[in-house]
């Protein structure tokens, strides 16, 4: 992996910014779930157990599938 230095404040939550940047690349499929907790220095069990918190989705579905499924079903 390559290395990237970010200067932030003190007051930004270091963990918060990892879990962040992440979720994001793991989401967009730049990453597998094991290098986004890499990334942040956690285990993959963790990563997938926290990762919802930050908005995101361990499911590849977007809400316009789930929308368009619960349309077919009240068919």
């Amino acid at each position: 992996m390559k290395k990237i230095e970010i200067n932030v404040p003190n007051s930004v939550d270091e963990h918060s910014i990892k879990m962040q940047l992440a979720g994001i690349l793991f989401e967009q499929g730049v990453l597998s779930s094991g290098q986004a907790a890499e990334l942040v220095g956690i285990s993959r069990r963790k990563f997938l157990e926290t990762i919802g918190e930050y908005g995101i989705s361990i499911f590849s579905e977007t809400m316009e599938d789930i929308q368009e499924s619960l349309k077919w079903l009240k068919q």
